[in-house]
Order: structure tokens, then sequence, then C-alpha cells
């Protein structure tokens, strides 16, 4: 049994976001399903009510980039659901940019996307269980956060701005007793990587697999984990290496 009862997912419908809501409604959680494709939605809130009962999936249409629409959606669903102790942020995207592109629409877009939406729904996350003093805030960043890689430039600057967010969610937070994780994936399979070009090592793992190990590290309480987790000593030695080297290096 899942040590969650009430949780949202935002971008639950696809890669790691949907992969992690059903393993919650599989362990006993009612999960709200939040996400900008509708029919992708209702699918997998078709699928999990089958398997493990009515009313265990719950859909709510919603763009990341309204984030004006965020406080009242979350009071809603939080009323509809019937309480609230795992908020995850999933949402993200990746944008593929040829070696001389600098492309600032993308770029802005990412940012939205990866950070400004995550901050709307964990604010309110935040507003809500500093008062209850419970509850656990959590969002998908990435070892691409570690360093300024040469490509992907705005997303590896949106996963180091969501991981030093958290961080200081986290501090506001913890002396209300409430949980602050950050997740790290490194290559994940999904529709997101589907058309990076990505190394042969270390191997790619599947979002199934990913979601399995976030579960688990979300109910032991970790506050900042990789996935898989020998991505830690990879981002240990990624951060070690000097920057007139780093520069040289075609990653």
């Amino acid at each position: 049994m899942t040590a969650f009862h009430y949780a949202v997912v935002i971008g639950a419908s696809s890669g790691i976001g949907l992969e992690t809501a059903k393993l919650l409604a599989k362990q006993g959680a009612r999960v709200a399903l939040v996400a900008r494709r509708l029919p992708e939605l209702q699918a997998l809130q078709q699928q999990i009510n089958a398997e493990y009962g009515a009313d265990r999936a719950l859909v709510f249409q919603h763009d990341v980039h309204e984030i004006q629409a965020v406080p009242d959606l979350f009071q809603r669903i939080a009323h509809e659901l019937g309480g609230l102790d795992l908020v995850l942020y999933a949402s993200g995207i990746f944008p593929q940019s040829r070696p001389n592109e600098y492309n600032t629409h993308n770029d802005a877009e990412t940012i939205t996307v990866n950070v400004i939406g995550a901050m709307a729904w964990l604010n309110e996350a935040a507003q809500r269980f500093s008062q209850t003093h419970s509850g656990t805030i959590a969002a998908i960043s990435s070892v691409a956060g570690e360093r300024g890689r040469r490509m992907g430039v705005s997303y590896n600057a949106s996963k180091a701005a969501l991981t030093s967010y958290l961080e200081s969610l986290r501090n506001r937070l913890a002396v209300k007793g409430v949980s602050v994780v950050t997740i790290k994936p490194g290559y994940i399979q999904t529709d997101m990587t589907a058309g990076a070009k990505l190394p042969a090592f270390p191997p790619i793992a599947s979002a199934q697999r990913a979601a399995e190990i976030i579960v688990a590290k979300l109910q032991k309480k970790n506050t900042v984990f990789y996935v898989p987790s020998f991505w830690r000593p990879i981002a240990f030695i990624l951060r070690l290496i000097p920057s007139p080297i780093f520069r040289r290096m075609n990653i």
C-alpha cells in the first residue's frame, strides 16, 4: 500500500507522470490526473478505474501556461479528491535545437512550462500543506540541471532553476512538517526524449521503472534522489570537472 491516499499528478498524460499516476492508483491512492491533452487523460482514467475501482482516478484538463487558473483548480481538485497529501509536478518540455540556433521563443517556452508552471502549482501546495503541517511536494527536475551543457541550453537552465526553487521551498517548509522532494532523472525513455540524440551509456531507463523508483523513494521521504540511483555518482563527477575542461567536452 502507498503512503499516499490523495495525490495530484500534473503532467499525467504521458511519460513519468503517467506511469507514476498508474502506480499510485495501483497502491491505493485516489489520483487527480492533470494535463492539457484530454483524450490521453480520459484513456488513462478509464484504464485505472477499470483495473483498480471506479472513481480511483479523476480527470482535470489544464494547460500549465494558464497559471491564473491554478488557485481555483487546486482547491477544486482537493475538494473532489476528498483530501490531499501528495502533489507531483511532472510536466516538462525539451525543445530540440541545432548547434548554431539561439531561439528565444523556445527558451521562454521551456522556462514557462518547466519552471513557472511548477511554481504556480507547488506554491498552492505549499500554502495548503504549511497550514496542515503535513503533505509531500515533489517535482521532476533532471541531472541536466547539474551543469550548463552545450546542448539543451534552456532545458539545463530550467532544471537548475527548478532544483534551486525546490531547495528553497524545502528550507521554508521543513519546520512545518512538509516534505519537499527533488527528483533528478537521467536518461528516461519517454516521448520527450524520443527525438533526442542520446549516448549509448549510461543506459536509458523506462518510464515505468522510473515511476517505481520515484514512488518507493517518496514513501521513504527522501528529499533529493536520482533516477536510477547510478546517476548520483555520475552527477557528482560532472560537478567536479573544472570549467575549462568541461567546455571542451561534447556533452
